[in-house]
Formats: structure tokens, C-alpha cells, sequence
């Protein structure tokens, strides 16, 4: 699968869908590879009581789903079509969910990719773990 490919995944998925008047979802999309060659897809949530989640909570926990933890590589996209790299709580999270992810691929736009190392220079498990 290549870059392009994982972002038209992303895209794919990313669209508004309001359940409720308190709720709407996809106005992020994420999309990630592992490193068996499995693609995950997620959707942010996002609620009025501030109950929600990011698109990239969403495919990790599609990935747990089927028993897998290492991500080669995942992007992120906004209802514009925006590519934007992990919050801070979702690089957190990838790289709790397997430390081997800190060499996950992180989509910055359709040339460039960087690590997650690269988005956690000095991550504080690596110092307090």
C-alpha cells in the first residue's frame, strides 16, 4: 500500500454524520497500516459533554480489535482534506500501545513521512518508565 493509498482510506471514511444534536462524528479520519499489512480506518467523535474521541483512538482500537499493536504507518485527514499529524494524547497512546511504534510512519503530507521518535524526542517513559 502506498502513501497515497492510506490517505485515500482516510479520506474515504471522513465526512460529518450528527447522530444527535449533541453529537457528530468524521470530521477526522484516520487511517493505519500494521506491520502484518492490515488497514485500520477511525472516525473522531465528538459530543457536547465533551465525551468523545480522536479518529486515530478509533482505528487503534479497530486494530486491538483484531489483535494486533504495531502500526507501520497511519495519517491523519480533516473534512477539508487536510493531512495533520497525532495530537499529543494520540501519540501517547501509539506509542503505549506497543514501544516498538515509535518507529511508526506518520503521514505529513503526501511526500513526507516522519516517525513517531521523531514526534516524542524525549518521551517520558523512555526517562520514568
Amino acid at each position: 500500500m502506498t502513501i497515497q493509498d492510506l490517505i485515500n482510506e482516510a479520506y474515504r471514511i471522513t465526512g460529518i454524520y450528527q447522530p444527535s444534536d449533541e453529537c457528530t462524528s468524521g470530521s477526522v479520519g484516520a487511517a493505519l497500516i500494521t506491520r502484518d499489512g492490515n488497514v485500520y480506518t477511525g472516525v473522531c467523535i465528538d459530543c457536547a459533554c465533551s465525551i468523545g474521541f480522536c479518529a486515530e483512538h478509533s482505528a487503534i482500537a479497530e486494530m486491538l480489535k483484531h489483535r494486533e499493536s504495531e502500526i507501520e504507518m497511519l495519517v491523519s485527514v480533516n473534512k477539508k482534506k487536510e493531512i495533520a499529524p497525532p495530537c499529543g494524547r494520540c501519540r501517547e497512546l501509539i506509542y503505549q500501545i506497543n514501544k516498538a511504534n515509535a518507529k511508526a510512519k506518520i503521514i505529513l503530507n503526501k511526500n513526507e513521512t516522519i516517525t513517531l521518535k521523531e514526534l516524542l524526542p524525549h518521551h517520558w517513559l523512555d526517562i520514568w518508565g
